[in-house]
């Protein structure tokens, strides 16, 4: 076991689907396997899912397959969701369940009351620098080894709202320049930007986590603080 910062490159230790799962069973989420051969958890109230569709031809981001789709809606009756989140493998399982954790604990997961400012304070916060170009719309680590921005959104992200302009919020690692992504992650125009700001502010936290498995295209960038 080693200890290790920062915590944006320190992968997800081969575990993510484990932690994650872990997480909403505490949360008391209920899981079972779909038709797709998937895993669905839903939340108490039955508003919020999170699916593991990797075993069902997902759609990739940045290159890499995405693993985890997070979804809302407003009440039990609605079909649709109102907003979805997806994650690739290898981002940090710390930042998910401080996300799934937030979610979980929203009277109405499917309503946001701050603008897209409050994600770019939450990463200020923890010492991440503003794009000089883009100050309102895009943070990087002082590492410039990974970016939140706020962008124009790609094929496939669905949301409740249909209009081809939104932006969401996208989140990725690329620990070298021009190197393949670590992993990548997005929130469709409908995500609550207090959502997206806990997710952000766990990304970028300076706590060491532990890890078993280190991702080889990162050691060179990472810290080890302690083993044990």
């Amino acid at each position: 076991m080693r200890w290790v910062t920062p915590r944006h490159l320190a992968g997800d230790d081969d575990a993510l689907a484990e932690r994650i799962g872990d997480t909403l069973t505490a949360l008391g989420w209920r899981m079972w396997p779909t038709s797709r051969d998937t895993l669905l958890y839903v939340s108490p109230d039955e508003l919020c899912g999170v699916e593991w569709i990797l075993a069902s031809n997902p759609f990739e981001l940045g290159g890499l397959y995405v693993a985890l789709q997070i979804s809302a809606r407003p009440d039990a009756s609605s079909v649709a969701a109102e907003w979805n989140a997806y994650f690739t493998t290898g981002v940090p399982h710390e930042a998910l369940a401080d996300f799934l954790v937030a979610l979980d604990a929203s009277a109405v997961p499917d309503a946001g009351f701050e603008g897209p400012e409050v994600v770019l304070t939450a990463l200020s916060a923890q010492g991440w620098i503003r794009d000089v170009d883009r100050p309102r719309t895009t943070a990087m680590d002082p590492g410039f080894s990974a970016h939140v921005s706020l962008e124009m959104l790609p094929p496939l992200i669905s949301d409740a709202d249909l209009r081809e302009d939104l932006m969401g919020w996208q989140a990725w690692a690329e620990p070298t320049f021009g190197a393949p992504y670590l992993w990548c992650a997005n929130f469709s125009a409908s995500v609550p930007h207090e959502l997206v700001a806990v997710f952000a502010a766990s990304l970028a936290s300076p706590v060491p986590v532990a890890r078993h498995r280190l991702p080889q295209s990162a050691e060179g960038r990472l810290t080890i603080v302690r083993r044990g």
